[in-house]
């Protein structure tokens, strides 16, 4: 072999370039979350990298294939030529990139980006992508060194079969082995000192009947940051009898820490315990609920439901965690799974020995990680014999098994971001445009409604996005998904997954649920007696007048 032709680890692919230049600005264009230029410059380096291997594999690939190439002076030629092609496509991508991230914000109202947006972009996108090359090139180098050397004392193609497995398997321990592990540590860390702090606010209650009272089994300590947040914000009866007049009561919340017992069923079997002994079963309403990832309680949602009922409401959950949902999920999603499971055991199979005409109405919540976690362990079948009453889940995502079947057995002329199932007559779906009203058949003796964004990343991610557009971007599209939002392969789904991290930047889209949207989706679960729109706008107002809960 010629010394110009061989390969030369610290080389740039003209034809990587050129895609990474491509991957790059389709990475620019709208998606479902607007992005700070941080983020967006983070997303367009991780795309352009990608791009850039993809293109070296093509190039790699023709080689290997022993297609004509280019040598010498024709190859550098070519490689400038690509090169300048590359830097002109990206130039002009940033040109256009805040008219396209405009897109995105002008489908939520929010103002468009400064002049500095492009430029910051650019800046972390080099940064993001020369480290990636980085790394990839030393893969590289790894991988050549070895298979040269197993290949002098191995027959064949076997040392540098045997190499490129020992470099990936090296890579890997150093990147997932170490980092990975060590920043998860580090997060697992910072939660838990995080939920072990006493925020302004937190005052134990003085009442024996409250949880973490001096007379409840459930000390105040134990229940963590989020479950201390939870009780001390229990709307009181005065708080509920502006909306509801006479007759208001205080609700009943219960709440489990995770320190507070050593297992999932003992802390269920606290709750049941705990349930009885504050009278949530003599209240008109009964909902299980399971938390996001930090034990969070959205007060969007409780305090609605509280308000709507007059008081005559107990809730409960338990925690299972105090990492952020993402981070439960990918550490140990089965305690998220292991602990909805024994909270709706133990619940319900207290709730069945009571006379029908004499116990609550009994109701299922989650929100977001609370939403698959009960949606996975719920054991629908096992209980139509004594069916509870309804659920209802907010943010559901994706890999949700309930919501996956709507989405994916909906009717033909139903968009994907809004299903309709069925006849409507057990399950219905809505988002800020409330359709509640709006079935085939009337509701039947249960209720499951799914309150989801059409924006919400976390909702409509699916897996086939890497190689086909996304049902959710057909027509008609949610009125919160910009019209200028384009699918690319691979650099939509990297998008999506970026969008995730920033859902809960804009109030109302996304993943960032809130009373107004949660106020109609409980009065189509529970049904309460009297409700009309005067009653829905009359609660709203009160709720507008409340001091944010963050």
């Amino acid at each position: 072999m010629e010394e110009g032709t061989k390969p030369r680890d610290w080389r740039v692919s003209g034809v990587g370039l050129l895609v990474a230049a491509l991957f790059f600005v389709a990475s620019l264009t709208p998606s479902l979350i607007p992005r700070e230029p941080v983020m967006q410059g983070a997303l367009s380096g991780l795309s352009a990298a990608l791009g850039y291997g993809i293109g070296s594999l093509m190039a790699w690939g023709w080689r290997m294939l022993l297609l004509p190439v280019l040598d010498g002076a024709a190859e550098r030629q070519a490689r400038y030529a690509m090169l300048i092609g590359a830097l002109a496509l990206a130039g002009w991508g940033l040109w256009r990139a805040p008219d396209w991230q405009n897109a995105t914000r002008a489908a939520m109202d929010l103002p468009p980006v400064g002049t500095v947006h492009p430029v910051t972009v650019a800046l972390v996108a080099l940064v993001v992508f020369a480290a990636l090359w980085l790394i990839g090139t030393a893969f590289t180098f790894v991988l050549r060194r070895a298979a040269r050397a197993l290949g002098r004392v191995m027959p064949g193609r076997t040392g540098p079969v045997l190499a490129f497995g020992l470099t990936v398997l090296l890579f890997w321990w150093a990147i997932e082995g170490v980092a990975v592990r060590n920043v998860l540590a580090a997060a697992d860390g910072v939660f838990a000192r995080i939920e072990a702090t006493f925020d302004e606010g937190q005052e134990q209650p003085t009442d024996p009947m409250m949880t973490g009272s001096p007379g409840s089994p459930i000390a105040w300590e134990d229940l963590g940051n989020r479950g201390r947040d939870f009780i001390a914000r229990t709307p009181s009866a005065e708080e509920i009898a502006a909306f509801w007049g006479e007759g208001a009561m205080r609700p009943v919340r219960v709440y489990v820490g995770r320190t507070s017992a050593p297992t999932p069923r003992a802390r269920a079997e606290l709750a049941l315990q705990e349930l009885i002994r504050t009278g949530g079963f003599e209240r008109e309403i009964l909902v299980i609920t399971t938390p996001v990832g930090t034990g969070w309680m959205d007060p969007g949602s409780h305090d609605v439901l509280d308000f709507m009922w007059g008081g005559n409401t107990a809730q409960v959950a338990a925690q299972y965690s105090y990492l952020t949902s993402v981070l439960s999920i990918l550490t140990n999603v089965e305690y998220g799974l292991d602990q909805a499971r024994a909270l709706f055991d133990v619940i319900y199979g207290h709730w069945v020995t009571l006379p029908p005409d004499a116990r609550p109405r009994l109701y299922i919540h989650g929100l977001s990680q609370g939403a698959l976690n009960s949606q996975a362990t719920l054991p629908l079948l096992d209980v139509l014999g004594d069916p509870f009453d309804g659920a209802m889940w907010a943010g559901s995502p994706f890999v949700s098994p309930v919501w996956a079947e709507v989405r994916g057995k909906r009717a033909a002329d139903s968009p994907a971001w809004r299903p309709r199932y069925g006849n409507g007559s057990l399950i219905r779906v809505t988002n800020q445009e409330n359709v509640l009203d709006e079935a085939a058949a009337p509701w039947g003796p249960i209720r499951l409604v799914f309150l989801n964004y059409g924006s919400d990343p976390i909702v409509n991610f699916d897996f086939a996005t890497i190689w086909r557009k996304p049902d959710f971007l057909d027509e008609p599209r949610a009125p919160d998904v910009a019209p200028e939002m384009r699918w690319f392969p691979f650099v939509t789904a990297f998008q999506i997954v970026l969008d995730m991290t920033t859902a809960l930047g804009v109030e109302r889209f996304g993943h960032f649920y809130v009373y107004e949207d949660y106020i109609p989706a409980w009065a189509a679960t529970t049904n309460p007696p009297g409700w009309s729109a005067e009653r829905e706008a009359a609660l709203q107002s009160i709720f507008d007048e409340r001091p944010p809960p963050w």
